[in-house]
């Protein structure tokens, strides 16, 4: 018997979290197999919605949002590759100097999904700023994704310069913050249960094969 699995997952393109998470949430997926039939929507959030356009230095960003020094900071990014490294998702940390905007990549994931390509976008994104470094509130750089992940540039450049779903893009970060997520990466499976965090492939798998259990 196959369950359907709804999955939700919300989240930035600039946590990290959420891309060690999306890999995790792969790999539990590719366990599971055509036990379950998913359909997997990514769901806007944004760590840092002040940000101005120039961005922040990251070391700076961190110090004054959580008060860590730069030697806890080493230590987070550290653990933060070593766990990439486990999933098979390369941070490069030496490229990634600056936190950026991301409201406008959001209103390209919010297209993306209407065009089918959600996911590759998401993943490109990821990769474009935790990999190569890339400046993810950048048109150029954007646009240049866009393309890579087969979308259609055009198209895409118009979205960005007439600022479409920017008020979809709102609303739905408002509906999940009012439905108390607060930090990322937040798994909704079926609207109903929420799996919090960057978890292991395990942790998922577990979780997403006792709600399968309670569906059948």
């Amino acid at each position: 018997m196959t369950t359907t699995l709804k999955i939700d997952f919300v989240s930035d393109v600039s946590c990290p979290w959420c891309a060690i998470g999306l890999k995790s949430l792969d790999q539990a997926l590719a366990n599971i197999g055509d036990e379950a039939a998913v359909s997997m929507h990514f769901q806007p959030f944004e760590l840092n919605p002040n940000m101005g356009p120039e961005g922040q230095d990251i070391v700076e960003h961190l110090s004054e949002k959580y008060g860590s020094t730069p030697s806890q900071q080493e230590q987070a990014r550290e653990m933060i590759r070593a766990r990439g490294a486990e999933v098979g998702f390369d941070f490069a940390m030496g490229k990634r100097s600056r936190i950026y905007n991301t409201f406008d990549a959001h209103r390209l994931l919010h297209w993306a999904e209407l065009e089918g390509k959600q996911k590759e976008l998401k993943e490109a994104l990821f990769g474009a700023y935790f990999t190569k470094g890339d400046d993810p509130s950048s048109h150029e750089v954007l646009l240049r994704v866009v393309g890579e992940v087969g979308l259609d540039v055009d198209v895409a450049t118009e979205v960005l310069q007439a600022n479409r779903y920017a008020d979809e893009v709102r609303e739905r970060e408002q509906f999940f913050q009012r439905h108390g997520i607060n930090s990322v990466p937040a798994v909704i499976i079926n609207e109903r249960h929420l799996i919090s965090g960057g978890q292991p492939a395990a942790v998922f798998e577990k979780a997403l094969r006792e709600i399968m259990a309670q569906a059948a």
